[in-house]
């Protein structure tokens, strides 16, 4: 028989421990840098769903050891950057290859475009993210750690613990989202406040119109907005391309971006 003590190097082992015992927990968003950060040791991080068919959506975000500016840095990001952002997923190709896979990211402030370097790293002294990175038809769901500008750069032995420790981390992030899903009624009140929103940007929106486009705002699918509505999911197609039509747009997230810019 052999016993030993797990060695303290043993990074991603102990990170694993950490965040299982964090799962349910209410702390979870803001403990979770601190457990990561033995084996990248990232000053903010951010996890959020962006791409055509999804209303983009921030689920967590933190820092540490610097203020914290992580949800003004998500801000900046919807301000327009996003919109054209590639630097997850560089193209299509790409996308189709990657469906339902895991990708590592790794991307220094100079390697984004001009506008997403002013208005996000440079605004919030970020110099480099590490990402991990999970493609579900044209959405991308992402895990990001940054590094400011005040940090040595990431070593290549983090960025491969962060590698071997990348699949868990989706798999818990995900099951930890799943707990905290907002309950019935908060997404009754979140539809009823979009509802009105759209009603006030256009008035000639149906009713049904916007019903649908207030649920695809709170990140619901076609499905299950038609499961909600008592509809068929081709009927909930039409209701959204008629009111995508008399908006201007044609995907979802040019959607978020007209009701966030009515907010500007």
């Amino acid at each position: 028989m052999r016993q030993w003590t797990p060695h303290p190097s043993s990074h991603p082992l102990q990170a694993l421990e950490g965040l299982i015992c964090l799962i349910g927990e209410p702390n979870f968003e803001a403990a979770l840098l601190a457990c990561l950060h033995p084996v990248v040791p990232a000053a903010s991080y951010s996890i959020y769903q962006t791409g055509q068919d999804c209303a983009p959506q921030l689920f967590m975000s933190a820092s540490l050891g610097v203020p914290d500016t992580t949800r003004d840095c998500w801000k900046a990001y919807l301000s327009g950057p996003y919109l054209t952002d590639r630097s997850l997923v560089q193209n299509q190709n790409q996308d189709r290859r990657m469906q339902g896979g895991t990708m590592m990211c790794h991307t220094t402030a100079k390697e984004v475009s001009p506008e997403h370097r002013l208005r996000v790293y440079d605004a919030h002294g970020m110099a480099e993210r590490v990402s991990v990175v999970k493609v579900d038809a044209s959405n991308v769901f992402a895990i990001n750690l940054y590094r400011h500008t005040h940090q040595a750069p990431f070593r290549d032995e983090q960025l491969s613990e962060f590698e071997a420790l990348a699949p868990a981390l989706i798999t818990l992030v995900k099951k930890q989202l799943a707990i905290a899903v907002p309950r019935q009624g908060e997404r009754a009140d979140s539809v009823t406040r979009w509802r009105i929103k759209l009603q006030r940007m256009d008035a000639s929106l149906s009713a049904r119109e916007l019903e649908v486009c207030a649920r695809l705002l709170t990140g619901m699918t076609q499905e299950g907005i038609a499961s909600d509505l008592g509809l068929s999911v081709p009927t909930v197609k039409t209701y959204r391309n008629r009111a995508f039509a008399r908006l201007g747009i044609n995907f979802r997230n040019e959607l978020f971006a007209l009701v966030h810019e009515s907010n500007a």
